[in-house]
């Protein structure tokens, strides 16, 4: 499926999950690797505000991507950000979401609305 890229300069993302590796298998406890470079994936959370909404999203990075200085409920920038749908079925059930994936994630500061009266 086609990757939609994510235009994040409007919304203000926070870091609710710290990273951790990407469970590939969950009875072997194998991690996910990127399928082209090999190098091992980290999954985290984040809120996603924009526009007076918000969204709990679940994102993948390469661990070379996960920078220093990520504190949780700080203000974070990912990087390269894209959505990619996908549907399966499992135990005879069909599933679809949306993915998320991105080259990387470090902190940022929060985005200032117009100044103190």
């Amino acid at each position: 499926m086609r990757s939609i890229r994510v235009e994040t300069s409007g919304a203000t993302i926070l870091l609710t999950e710290a990273p951790e590796p990407k469970v590939k298998d969950r009875k072997t406890g194998e991690i996910a690797k990127d399928a082209q470079s090999g190098e091992a994936l980290m999954r985290l959370g984040v809120v996603y505000i924009e526009g007076g909404e918000s969204s709990l999203v679940q994102v993948t990075v390469p661990e070379s991507g996960v920078t220093d200085g990520l504190i949780l409920g700080s203000p974070v920038t990912l990087i390269g950000l894209v959505a990619r749908p996908w549907e399966s079925v499992f135990n005879g059930q069909q599933r679809h979401g949306i993915a998320y994936r991105a080259e990387a994630i470090a902190p940022a500061a929060l985005p200032v609305h117009g100044s103190a009266a």
